[in-house]
């Protein structure tokens, strides 16, 4: 499940920024994921409050639903670049990033190697379970989330992105570069279904 719309201007850079989710639009994201989840299921998210908002929502409704906080969860550290315009940093800086997409650690903050490696980190941590709702685009499926051993990620586009490239990629060690890298991400508020039938990481 990926976190509501933040908020935050137009044009600037944020992954580890720790802003808000529009609370309207969390509450209705938490609505729509409550009446899908089954019973007990553990809802694991990203500390950035943007994240905890729904989960807050989410819990007022369903106190079956258990917690866990992961900081492997959250999305990219630009370093910093964060809070900055995408102006103000200059193409040359970015295009320094691009240029070595794995590699670079972008505003010397994260490199996208060092994510893709908490994120496989996160997956091979629910390698023993069979599903796993990680950041969607979809509208709730019930039918579809109702297994016993299903899993809740709140949590990012960034990580939704990382996910998409492990479950295609691994485990070949292909370094992804900008052109290869997965632009599709899920909505704000909305989610995916993925099916873990055994760990990625070791597949």
């Amino acid at each position: 499940m990926r976190h509501a719309r933040p908020l935050v201007a137009p044009g600037i850079c944020y992954g580890a920024l720790d802003v808000p989710a529009d609370a309207a639009a969390t509450r209705t994201a938490a609505e729509q994921l409550a009446a899908a989840l089954p019973h007990g299921a553990p809802v694991w998210h990203s500390p950035l409050q943007r994240c905890e908002q729904l989960v807050h929502d989410l819990l007022a409704l369903r106190p079956d639903l258990t917690p866990k906080p992961d900081a492997r969860l959250r999305e990219m550290d630009f370093g910093h670049w964060e809070g900055q315009s995408w102006d103000a940093i200059g193409k040359a800086r970015v295009d320094a990033w691009t240029a070595d997409f794995c590699g670079h650690a972008p505003g010397g903050g994260e490199s996208l190697a060092q994510m893709l490696e908490r994120v496989q980190s996160a997956l091979a941590s629910c390698g023993a379970l069979h599903g796993v709702i990680a950041n969607a685009g979809e509208e709730p499926d019930a039918t579809a989330i109702g297994a016993a051993s299903d899993i809740v990620w709140i949590t990012h586009a960034g990580v939704a992105r990382c996910v998409a490239w492990i479950h295609e990629h691994a485990p070949r060690s292909a370094n992804p570069t900008a052109e290869c890298w997965p632009v599709a991400a899920p909505a704000w508020g909305a989610w995916e279904l993925r099916l873990l039938t055994k760990n990625p990481a070791t597949a």
